[in-house]
C-alpha cells in the first residue's frame, strides 16, 4: 500500500490531481475502488453477524441499493461532469448557491465523521479481537498508518488500492466458505438443510407493517433512498466515478458495481450463515462475548494461520484511508476555497489538503472509540446514517428534478428534517413510537423537498400578487 501511495503521489501538482487522479484512472480500476469502498470491514464484519443470529432478509435492503445505481447513473453523473466538479457540493453551489452549497458540505463532513468513524471502530474491533490487542492500541495504529496513506498518495493511490482490496475481499471469502464447507458435517448440502430448517435463509418477508423495518417494502425503500445518498449525494463514493475521463465511462462504472457487488455482499451473509451450522455442530467450541465479533473470533480461534492471516489482512485495507481523501476534497473545495483563503496558490492548497488528512484521521478515531459500547453496529451505521441524509438527497432532487431556486429556503428545510428524523429515530429507541427505521431516511428526504419547495411556491406566488401578474 505505501508503494502505491509513493508511485502516485510523486505524480500530483494540483488538487485535481490529489483529489481526482487528473481523471486518468481506468474504469476497472475505479468499478473495483467502487465496491472495496462500499463494502469495508463494516460490512466483512456485520454481514456474517448478521446472517449468524437472523438470516437473508437484508439481500431486500441490497436490492434497492442496486436500483438506486441505475438513477445515479443516469441522472446524477450527467449534472456533475456538466459543472466538471471537484467536490459533489459544488452542483449545489451552481444550481442554487453559496449557503446550500456549503451546507451540504457541512452536512457531508457530519455523516461522513460519523459513518467512518464506525467502519474504523469495527475495523478495530475486528483486529484486535484476532491479535489479541486493546481497542485504543489498534485505532491510534490504525489512524497514522491511514494518515500517512493517504497524506502523500491522494486519490489514485486510495484508488488504485482499493482495487487490490476488492479482489482480496473475494479470494478471502471464498476461501472461508471452503473452510467452513469442508469441516461441517454432511458438507454443503447438509449445512444449507440446517439452515433452512433453523430458518436462516429466510430472505422476503411481503407483509403489509410499516413498523418492521425487514419487510420487503421497508428494506427496498431505506436501501433505495440509502443508495441515492451514498453513490449520488456522498463525496466519498461519488469520488471514484469522478476519477474517469468521461461521463458515459462513469455511469458504465457505477452500473457495473451492481454485478460485482452484489456477490461479495451474498459471499459474506453465507459466511455467516456457515457459521451458525458451524458451531451448532461444533458446540464445545467457545463463542464471542458480543456476536457482532463472531467472524473475527472465528478467524483466531478456529481458523489455520495463513487463512487466518488472509483474513486480518484484509480486514485491515478496509479501513479508514478512502474516508479521509473525501473528506478532505469537500472541505477544501466547498469550505477553505471559498471562506478562509479565495486565492491562494495551487501548492498552498494541496498543503492545506495534507494537514486536513491529519485533523480528520484523528476525529475518526475519536469516534470510533466512543462506539464500542454499540451491540449491532451494522443497523445502527445505517439509522444514523438516514439523519442527515435524508435531507442531503432532499436538496440534490430538488436541484436534479425541480427549477426550484430559492437557496436560503434549502437550509431551514434541511434543519427541520433533520431534527424531525432524530426526534423519530428516538422514539423509535425508546419504544415510544412502532415504526421501522428504515422508513427515516424517506420520510427526511419528503420533508426537505416539501418544505423547500413549498417556500419557494409560496415566494413565487406573493411576488406575482404584488406584480398584478
Amino acid at each position: 500500500m505505501f508503494v502505491i501511495s509513493y508511485v502516485f503521489g510523486r505524480e500530483e501538482r494540483d488538487t485535481e490531481d490529489f483529489f481526482l487522479g487528473g481523471r486518468r484512472v481506468p474504469p476497472v480500476v475505479a468499478c473495483l475502488s467502487f465496491v472495496a469502498t462500499e463494502i469495508s470491514a463494516l460490512t466483512i464484519v456485520g454481514m456474517p453477524h448478521k446472517a449468524f443470529v437472523e438470516d437473508w432478509r437484508w439481500i431486500q435492503f441490497i436490492i434497492g441499493l442496486a436500483l438506486a445505481r441505475l438513477i445515479v447513473a443516469f441522472l446524477f453523473i450527467p449534472a456533475f461532469y456538466r459543472y466538471q466538479c471537484t467536490s459533489i457540493y459544488e452542483f449545489l453551489g451552481h444550481r442554487f448557491g453559496a449557503a446550500t452549497q456549503y451546507t451540504g458540505s457541512i452536512y457531508f463532513l457530519v455523516t461522513r465523521l460519523l459513518a467512518s468513524g464506525m467502519r474504523l471502530y469495527v475495523t478495530c474491533m475486528a483486529v484486535g479481537l484476532i491479535i489479541g490487542w486493546p481497542l485504543w492500541p489498534t485505532i491510534s495504529l490504525f489512524t497514522v498508518v491511514s494518515i500517512l496513506f493517504i497524506g502523500f498518495g491522494g486519490i489514485k493511490a486510495v484508488v488504485w488500492a482499493g482495487a487490490y482490496e476488492a479482489v482480496f475481499f473475494i479470494i478471502a471469502g471464498v476461501l472461508v466458505v471452503g473452510y467452513l464447507v469442508s469441516h461441517i458435517d454432511g458438507g454443503a448440502a447438509s449445512a444449507m438443510q440446517t439452515a433452512r430448517e433453523a430458518g436462516r435463509l429466510s430472505t422476503f418477508n411481503f407483509r403489509l407493517n410499516l413498523n418492521d423495518a425487514s419487510t420487503f417494502w421497508a428494506a427496498m425503500a431505506g436501501g433505495f433512498f440509502t443508495g441515492l445518498v451514498s453513490f449520488g449525494a456522498d463525496q466519498e463514493m461519488v469520488q471514484r466515478l469522478l476519477t474517469v475521463k468521461t461521463r458515459r465511462s462513469s455511469q458504465k462504472t457505477i452500473v457495473a458495481t451492481i454485478v460485482t457487488v452484489l456477490p461479495v455482499y451474498w459471499l459474506y451473509l453465507l459466511i455467516g450463515t456457515l457459521l451458525y451450522v458451524f458451531y451448532v455442530q461444533h458446540p464445545e467450541l467457545s463463542l464471542p462475548e458480543q456476536a457482532k465479533g463472531i467472524f473475527p473470533h472465528f478467524a483466531r480461534t478456529v481458523l489455520p494461520a495463513g487463512l487466518k492471516g488472509l483474513v486480518l489482512g484484509v480486514i485491515i485495507m478496509a479501513s479508514i484511508d478512502s474516508p479521509l481523501s473525501s473528506l478532505t476534497s469537500s472541505f477544501v473545495s466547498d469550505i477553505y476555497r471559498r471562506l478562509i483563503r479565495r486565492r491562494a496558490t495551487e501548492k498552498h492548497y494541496l498543503r492545506v489538503s495534507r494537514i486536513a488528512v491529519v485533523g480528520f484521521g484523528l476525529l475518526l478515531a475519536g469516534i470510533a472509540a466512543a462506539c464500542s459500547p454499540v451491540e449491532n453496529i451494522l443497523d445502527f451505521a445505517f439509522q444514523v446514517f438516514a439523519l442527515p441524509g435524508g435531507p442531503m438527497l432532499g436538496v440534490f432532487l430538488l436541484g436534479l428534478l425541480t427549477r426550484h431556486k430559492a437557496n436560503l429556503a434549502n437550509i431551514p428545510a434541511m434543519l427541520i428534517s433533520t431534527a424531525v428524523c432524530t426526534v423519530l429515530l428516538i422514539l423509535i429507541q425508546t419504544g415510544r413510537l412502532d415504526l421501522g427505521w428504515s422508513w427515516l431516511i424517506v420520510i427526511g428526504t419528503a420533508i426537505t423537498m416539501l418544505i423547500a419547495g413549498g417556500s419557494t411556491l409560496m415566494v413565487g406566488r406573493r411576488g406575482a400578487e404584488r406584480t398584478g401578474t
